[in-house]
């Protein structure tokens, strides 16, 4: 059998790079536009954060995976919060029901939180939290717990997704409208610079648009697109673009084409690199760098013959390592049928150390550059995106383009046409709609225990039980007034998180004041 290949994709030559100067495309690693590399030595140097995302039923449950996967050689941990925890909601609202600790952990107040990090030393383990609508709230409670263990805020490393403009057009979990959702993230911004000075205060997801539809192109642009709104909003709150620029993160996707994905990690570290320079006048190398997590896509596990994704992982996790990733989390085999299991988990983690350790690929700075397939990539994808960027621009900008439905149709049509192409049979899904095979798989699956709920729900009726109920009042009226004027928001709410008031209050108290969000019909 022939394999088949996209017309403009069967030819590189010289030709293709004409007008192409490696001197101004390229440079060195470490040096502008960093196309090779933010590290002058890259993983020569020091190998990329392996994190592992994982995160469910009762934080102690969750604590034990963690305390696995730090024995087991991760070297950062990744934490996946419930549903309820994500939108604001405490675990015995009605909304929650059925959804505590399914697929992440369930966090209603500081004692989950302190239980979630039990005897794991806040000074010397990086935490990775995706989480964007309550992000300020498990900021807090972050704070509070290292507090409880004597740990300084200075000494506190890790990031907070914190990217709410990602949720409207991508994902759904947000709270607030878009404007008052912005100011939450300027005032993250604004008490980091000052309290916390090696946490990153936001990571840009392109994940997530990625797994809704979108193609590279897009993935880049629209990330971009949000990334150019949240530096805007930070230098009207008077935020200085030189020194928040290098707290700013970025998170994209691993996906299943393997030389788009190295060429597009590379594409975006120069567009982003141009981007500060030239347009907010950023001059801190540091400001100027593309720094980014990379988790494999989930999108393209399939429950069909699930050993095949960890194959699928390991080509995505190697794209991720030579496109010069400095985090990567590899999805588990299991994750299109539930949450892994420690086994899938284990698995996941050994594909990164046998990349790390045994392909040899790390021993070379970005082994592909000068290659002329993945150098027209990387132009052509830098082409694309600043066009998009350009069109979103024109609209009015990215708060704009959101409120008019405009990212959001784009994505969809991108992903009405790859699921027409799978069904069509052009794009080959092995296991699925090629060498497909009879009967089902019968793998361990990870379950959770259905008495999860209702030990939550009396867990935090018992906090709200046990509490000053003054200072609790006291602390929740303070982010009351600091929502309805313009004080930064962190300082009340790590009082109150201290005080013992639950994220599904803190969120009540900021939406009495904000509102809260309505879904755009596009």
């Amino acid at each position: 059998m022939t394999a088949t290949m996209p017309p403009d994709r069967l030819f590189r030559d010289p030709g293709t790079l004409t007008g192409w100067d490696p001197s101004v495309e390229l440079g060195f690693s470490g040096q502008f536009p960093f196309t090779r590399g933010i590290q002058t030595t890259m993983y020569r140097g020091r190998l990329w954060t392996m994190r592992q995302y994982a995160g469910f039923g009762t934080a102690a449950e969750s604590n034990g995976r963690y305390r696995y996967l730090l024995g087991q050689g991760v070297s950062g941990l990744s934490v996946a919060f419930d549903l309820p925890t994500q939108m604001g909601y405490d675990s015995d609202h009605p909304l929650a029901a059925g959804e505590v600790g399914r697929v992440g952990v369930a966090i209603d107040s500081i004692e989950d939180m302190a239980d979630l990090f039990d005897a794991i030393p806040l000074d010397r383990v990086s935490t990775s939290m995706t989480i964007n609508a309550t992000a300020i709230i498990l900021l807090a409670l972050y704070i509070g717990v290292a507090r409880r263990q004597g740990v300084a805020a200075t000494a506190l490393s890790g990031t907070i997704q914190n990217d709410i403009l990602k949720e409207y057009v991508a994902r759904g979990t947000y709270i607030y409208p878009p404007r008052p959702s912005l100011r939450i993230v300027t005032d993250i911004f604004a008490y980091c610079e000052r309290e916390l000075p090696n946490w990153n205060t936001i990571s840009i997801s392109g994940y997530h648009i990625r797994e809704a539809g979108a193609t590279a192109v897009q993935e880049v642009a629209f990330t971009f697109a949000n990334a150019i709104a949240y530096v805007d909003a930070a230098r009207a709150a008077g935020l200085e673009v030189n020194a928040f620029g290098q707290r700013l993160s970025f998170f994209f996707n691993a996906h299943n084409d393997f030389l788009e994905e190295v060429a597009k990690f590379r594409a975006a570290r120069r567009l982003w690199a141009r981007i500060m320079r030239d347009r907010f006048g950023a001059t801190n190398p540091r400001a100027q760098q593309l720094r980014f997590h990379t988790q494999t896509a989930g999108s393209t596990l399939t429950a069909q013959q699930p050993d095949n994704n960890i194959v699928r992982v390991a080509v995505q996790a190697l794209a991720a390592v030579i496109g010069g990733t400095q985090s990567l989390h590899c999805n588990g085999r299991d994750e299109a049928l539930a949450l892994p299991t420690e086994e899938s988990a284990r698995t996941a983690l050994r594909t990164q150390q046998i990349i790390a350790q045994e392909s040899g690929v790390a021993h070379t700075v970005d082994p592909f550059g000068g290659a002329y397939a993945i150098e027209e990539l990387t132009n052509r994808i830098e082409a694309g995106a600043r066009a998009l960027i350009a069109r979103i621009d024109a609209s009015g900008g990215t708060l704009d383009a959101i409120e008019a439905g405009i990212i959001q149709r784009e994505i969809q049509e991108s992903a009405y046409r790859a699921q027409q192409s799978v069904e069509s049979g052009e794009s080959i899904v092995v296991g699925v709609n090629r060498y497909a095979t009879t009967g089902g798989s019968s793998i361990d699956m990870l379950t959770i225990d259905a008495a999860v709920e209702q030990r939550q729900i009396e867990r935090v009726n018992a906090v709200r039980a046990a509490r000053d109920g003054a200072a609790w009042q006291s602390a929740i009226d303070d982010i009351h007034t600091a929502a309805s004027g313009s004080a930064n928001l962190v300082p009340p709410i790590v009082r109150a998180v201290e005080a013992r008031a639950t994220v599904g209050e803190i969120s009540d108290a900021m939406r009495s004041v904000f509102g809260e969000h309505e879904e755009i019909d596009v």
